[in-house]
């Protein structure tokens, strides 16, 4: 009724295409090192939600705009790619305030953002990057029958599908890294540099999200 096609490669082909490195896993590794699997697992609800955003709009057409018109897709790509500049900025200055802190002992232990900021972050990244919406604009439909009686529907389907298998994964890295900082033990310093790095690459794909073009 539905008229889905070739499920099982539309999943597999998910799983890949979500463990393609990027600001979203970027931000649930550096929260889930930081501050633990909680805070990583905050960053995977905000992507997902971000995500459903996309799912509805391409189902309904929203995101066709954004394909079509220029200026719409200039709009989101110079939000999206200012937001993770401004990301990346307030990362370094967290850095350099914790470690001034550290060295005058008026608190050891580094500032932690709120899970609930976590989420907002990981949703906004999501939402504001036009290229995941012209994604599913142009992966999704591939596995939609032409004799589908509700392509909508399928589109919904299917996108909520792809999701799960998203947050599935980044789940998975959320834990990986939790558990690999616990291992580790990163110290202060190696912490600081960790901290300048996800900043840096954040400032890296800001960049490149403002220099993208429809194509």
């Amino acid at each position: 009724m539905l008229g889905i096609e070739n499920i099982w490669l539309f999943v597999i082909s998910g799983f890949l295409l979500n463990m393609m490195p990027g600001p979203d896993s970027l931000l649930i590794a550096g929260r889930a090192a930081s501050q633990g699997f909680k805070a990583g697992s905050a960053a995977v609800l905000g992507i997902g939600s971000g995500t459903l955003v996309h799912v509805f709009a391409a189902a309904f057409g929203l995101s066709a705009i954004m394909a079509t018109s220029a200026t719409a897709f200039t709009v989101v790509k110079m939000l999206g790619g200012l937001y993770l500049i401004y990301m990346a900025v307030t990362m370094l200055i967290a850095s350099v305030k914790n470690t001034v802190e550290h060295r005058s002992d008026l608190s050891p232990q580094p500032t932690k953002t709120s899970l609930m900021k976590i989420y907002s972050q990981g949703f906004v990244t999501n939402v504001f990057n036009p290229k995941v919406a012209i994604f599913f604009l142009a992966f999704v439909p591939q596995f939609i029958s032409d004799t589908s009686e509700n392509k909508a529907l399928a589109f919904i389907v299917l996108g909520l599908i792809f999701n799960l298998n998203g947050m599935i994964w980044c789940h998975f890295i959320a834990w990986a890294s939790s558990l690999i900082s616990h291992k580790l033990s990163v110290s202060d310093s190696a912490q600081k540099w960790l901290t300048r790095l996800s900043a840096s690459l954040f400032g890296f794909f800001g960049i490149k999200l403002l220099m993208s073009t429809q194509d």
